[in-house]
């Protein structure tokens, strides 16, 4: 399992929800998390085997942009 972590423009409660089913339907229930609080807006996805790619194509898909930080 990985961590993934991406800078987003998901910056409120509202976003948060808007997302909140795709997510957990991609990663599941309690392995992601986003920090609001920080400029970037830190999205992590942990104990995950999906590709970057598809977490990008999910939240495009549903409004939202996501760039995966380098590890």
């Amino acid at each position: 399992m990985k961590t993934l972590r991406f800078t987003t423009n998901i910056n409120c409660g509202s976003c948060i929800r808007a997302v909140t089913p795709s997510l957990d339907a991609q990663v599941g229930v309690g392995n992601w998390k986003v920090n609001t609080q920080v400029d970037d807006k830190i999205l992590e996805i942990s104990d995950t085997e999906l590709s970057a790619s598809v977490v990008i194509e999910t939240l495009d898909a549903v409004g939202f942009e996501a760039i995966e930080i380098a590890q």
